[in-house]
């Protein structure tokens, strides 16, 4: 993975240079820059730093490691905030920059940076994680290196108070409806389940509850209609004559449970319409209101015999291809080189080079959905890139939740979704 964020000490983590917050004269500091010259040893790292001298703020330099679990140690000296007036966001992203651009000319393969200037220094949280992001996924674009965000503690990880809120809000307005949906009703697809709910909605979908009948697709449960029979009385014989008059066929219902569940109508089910000889609308063609949003607009615009009988797949293009196939021919479409779109992923480029190999590739959930963010796909689009991996969001998962409110809101800054994810507790995106 090209870009991680974890909780840790660090002076504890493994990599080819570790990044130190530190004073700007050859003299041991306070927090970051104590902790390091304990874990590194005292004496041996604070003469090589006496023979460097002063570091300029926003500047970087190196010296041996020491006892650390790396080869490198970039000191950096980080701004101290006087109001944001004074160059501090300036001198924060030099600090960024410098020591990514010197890790590289040291050779390193893997560099982990504390969240510089946002303790003692009293940079605001939310804006200095910004700026890391922001320059840290600058330099990822062009270059191949691991780097990793430590933090001691998940509340150094600010997220901005306006996209924090939101996120909230999103997670627990359908977490009420994941409660409405349990109680009234069991959607079969991500989009139904986080549609708005409203209570005129809830008694149709408590009607799609039942299993239906091999097709994939949710349909009421019904008993059949009652037939006259020999020896009823006058009124038990109206009743079931109208009651058979009143009768859904199951190729409605059907058709019906499609639209609700954003899935398309089953050939069976079109056969076994076609021999009823069901009545066809006027104009022989589909109406764009009468399907769900969620359809691609190739559906919408057939008419009603030139798709029936195909699948999602035929209709759309790209029927029976892989996870694999699939995603090559969106990355052909979007216009992406290969380079740009596994470093917009954050998937490393070896992994990228296995997949492009393998046609039957499985990815994980969260390489799938890194991808599907990296093209800045649509939600049905998402949908069918991740189903031919036998991968479906779930609207009970705060992961697949947050997941869902970035893509809804064409938020697709992968080093954001991620600094979301991990302050949620979820595991990032990548691999």
């Amino acid at each position: 993975m090209a870009f991680e964020i974890i909780r840790n000490d660090i002076t504890r983590v493994a990599a080819d240079a570790v990044v130190n917050t530190a004073n700007p004269r050859p003299v041991i500091g306070g927090g970051t820059d104590s902790a390091v010259y304990r874990a590194a040893g005292s004496e041996a790292l604070l003469a090589a730093r006496q023979k460097i001298g002063d570091i300029p703020p926003g500047q970087a330099v190196s010296t041996p490691a020491f006892r650390l679990p790396a080869r490198y140690i970039i000191h950096t000296v980080g701004p101290i905030w006087q109001g944001g007036g004074h160059g501090e966001r300036e001198a924060l992203r030099a600090c960024y920059a410098n020591s990514l651009a010197l890790a590289e000319a040291l050779g390193c393969e893997s560099v982990a940076f504390p969240l510089i200037s946002t303790g003692s220094y009293g940079f605001p949280k939310e804006e200095g994680l910004r700026i890391a992001l922001e320059e840290i996924g600058r330099f990822l674009l062009t270059h191949e290196m691991r780097v990793i965000l430590v933090v001691f503690d998940p509340d150094a990880l600010a997220l901005s108070e306006g996209l924090s809120g939101e996120i909230d809000r999103f997670i627990d307005e359908h977490t009420v409806r994941e409660l409405q949906r349990r109680e009234y009703g069991s959607p079969t697809s991500l989009n139904m389940a986080l549609s708005p709910v409203g209570e005129e909605d809830l008694p149709r979908r408590k009607k799609t509850e039942s299993a239906g009948r091999g097709w994939g697709v949710r349909l009421p449960r019904r008993s059949r209609p009652k037939e006259p029979r020999e020896g009823d009385s006058p009124k038990e014989a109206r009743g079931a004559e109208k009651a058979a008059e009143e009768r859904v066929e199951p190729e409605a219902e059907l058709l019906d449970a499609c639209r609700q569940n954003d899935r398309p109508f089953p050939q069976e089910a079109r056969e076994s319409a076609r021999e009823r000889e069901a009545p066809a609308e006027e104009d022989g063609a589909w109406e764009a209101s009468a399907l769900p949003t969620a359809y691609p607009a190739a559906l919408q615009q057939e008419s009603l015999p030139d798709i029936a009988g195909k699948s999602l797949d035929e209709v759309v293009g790209g029927a029976g291809q892989t996870f694999q196939q699939k995603l090559f021919a969106l990355i052909d479409a979007s216009g992406m080189d290969d380079v740009t779109v596994y470093k917009k992923a954050n998937i490393d480029r070896k992994v990228f080079s296995r997949i492009r190999c393998k046609p039957d590739y499985k990815p994980k959930k969260k390489t799938a959905l890194a991808f599907a963010i990296a093209l800045e796909l649509d939600m049905p689009t998402m949908t069918d890139l991740l189903s031919r991996a036998e991968i479906a969001l779930s609207p009970s998962s705060t992961f697949d939740l947050i997941i869902t409110y970035f893509i809804t809101n064409k938020k697709y800054d992968i080093f954001e979704i991620n600094a979301a994810l991990f302050k949620y507790g979820q595991p990032i995106l990548g691999q």
